[in-house]
């Protein structure tokens, strides 16, 4: 018997699903009860597999519901879907069409069922988001501040700044409050703030943006964060490995941490130094020492042990 799989399109106030091989379509308001009601049905199918895309939030009360009624949860990156749709030759798009699609993409490519994170978890991961978007708009007023030649305009600038920084050290602190608040957490963040040239802001972000951290092996969780590369290759031609894809946070924050520990961390400046003299360009080398700190940080959090100078 062919295994039940559910596809399912989260708007703002609805849900669209799509069940096969049966070809069953319904939908279901996006509220506590409705996604109570969705998972006693899909439960009640016996759903091998349920697969909805990452919405950009949308989907959260959603997965967690599912979660909770114990459904085997794929949360996928919308551009797959969207290439997988292409693939079959979809150009018209509606949310039961999109729901189908999902199901299709689920059905064909099996992706792995992954455990939601709990509350603490997105609670956090909220906090590390607002402090991002804080950040970037601090950026982005200095970079308008340093055009600006009449004083007026240049006072209003530093008042928004100074707005700013007062809602980033008051972020910060729920931050920590959050981390501290937590025996797990902390013990986590220990760990990871124990390799030179890991710092809180990206043991943080790791914990908030990556829950998947030392339960996978190394090329699942390099490619979970968009840092292992791909071939380009055709024929005889042979073009540049490339990294795609991936959570766009940690690989950032993974990428600033590689620029510390490239100079301060013994181990991975040496790995540096020997790409470079390999004819790695600087950027490479960078992007091969964050993926081998990933690689790091993902066994000391699986083995629960910290760094070690050899």
């Amino acid at each position: 018997m062919e295994d039940v799989v559910v596809g399912v399109d989260v708007s703002k106030d609805r849900l669209d699903v799509h069940v096969l091989p049966s070809g069953e379509a319904f939908s279901a308001p996006r509220d506590s009860e409705g996604v109570a009601v969705l998972a006693e049905r899909l439960s009640g199918l016996g759903a091998a597999l349920v697969v909805m895309e990452a919405t950009g939030g949308f989907e959260t009360i959603v997965a967690a519901g599912l979660a909770a009624a114990g459904l085997p949860l794929a949360v996928i990156n919308p551009r797959q879907i969207r290439a997988f749709a292409q693939a079959l030759g979809k150009r018209a798009k509606t949310d039961p069409l999109d729901a189908e699609v999902i199901a299709r993409f689920g059905q064909a490519l099996q992706p792995e069922a992954r455990p939601v994170p709990d509350e603490q978890a997105r609670n956090l991961s909220e906090l590390v988001a607002r402090r991002r978007q804080l950040v970037e708009m601090m950026v982005a007023e200095r970079n308008r501040r340093r055009r600006l030649v009449q004083p007026k305009l240049i006072k209003g600038v530093d008042r928004v700044l100074a707005a700013l920084q007062q809602e980033l050290t008051a972020l910060e602190r729920d931050i920590d409050q959050t981390i501290r608040g937590s025996p797990v957490w902390l013990e986590a963040e220990e760990l990871l703030t124990s390799v030179p040239g890991v710092g809180d802001k990206t043991a943080r972000t790791l914990l908030a943006e990556m829950p998947e951290l030392g339960k996978l092996d190394r090329k699942q969780i390099a490619a979970l964060a968009g840092l292992a590369p791909y071939n380009r290759d055709s024929g005889r031609f042979k073009g540049k490995r490339r990294i795609a894809g991936g959570r766009s946070p940690v690989r950032t924050a993974l990428y600033m941490a590689a620029t510390v520990a490239a100079r301060h961390n013994p181990l991975l400046k040496a790995f540096s130094q020997r790409l470079r003299q390999a004819g790695k360009a600087p950027k490479q080398a960078l992007i091969a020492v964050a993926r081998k700190l990933l690689t790091i940080l993902n066994a000391i959090l699986r083995d629960r042990r910290p760094w070690q100078t050899a």
